[in-house]
């Protein structure tokens, strides 16, 4: 996740070590800071990659990271374009990663926006349906159970699950509006496409 960010953030211009990390902590909230001992390997095996390009400002030396303005590169653009496409890794921590990617979305046709947010509402989707049947088995154990469960027992459990339902469900809720956004940009583009070529035709005498 981290290397998405620090190239998304590089794709709006080049920054300096802390600026990357104040943004980043920003974005990923307080207990889950990013630290400098964190984030300058990163960046050197960025750098390493080709992925990241390192340059001097002001007078001072190589070794002062203040002086280091990273910049990103051809490659990283295209690792960059690799990792929002991307539905397939780290799908245990998906929810917290297309958060971000959405933050990325001006960087993306509108068609593989619509891929993404489409991947994310199928995934939605699977969460809700997989804690509904996960909520109705704990129902049919407590009921054909030769020992009576405490019934604070069963309410911890399905208010629980019921909790993660409401909130993949405001997930999805969120996600949806996205996709109307999504697909109002690429009729506007297709519009506009179709105004130009309509433009640039030859006229008949």
């Amino acid at each position: 996740m981290y290397e998405l960010l620090i190239l998304l953030m590089l794709m709006r211009g080049p920054a300096h070590g802390y600026l990357i990390a104040k943004v980043i902590n920003d974005m990923i909230g307080p207990y889950a800071a990013l630290s400098h001992g964190r984030l300058y390997p990163l960046l050197a095996k960025l750098e390493q990659q080709g992925l990241i390009q390192v340059e001097q400002s002001g007078s001072g030396q190589q070794s002062d990271r203040q002086t280091r303005v990273y910049r990103i590169t051809e490659a990283g653009r295209q690792r960059f374009h690799q990792l929002m496409m991307d539905t397939t890794s780290n799908l245990g921590e998906y929810r917290e990663i297309f958060a971000h990617k959405v933050e990325g979305f001006e960087f993306l046709t509108p068609a593989e926006r619509l891929h993404l947010i489409e991947h994310y509402i199928n995934y939605c989707e699977a969460h809700i349906q997989h804690l509904y049947a996960k909520a109705e088995e704990i129902l049919n154990k407590f009921a054909n159970s030769p020992a009576p469960w405490p019934s604070e027992r069963l309410e911890n459990k399905l208010n629980t699950f019921y909790h993660r339902i409401e909130h993949w469900k405001l997930e999805l809720r969120w996600v949806k509006r996205l996709r109307e956004s999504a697909l109002q940009s690429q009729a506007r583009q297709e519009e506009a496409a179709a105004a130009s070529g309509q433009g640039l035709a030859p006229q008949s005498d």
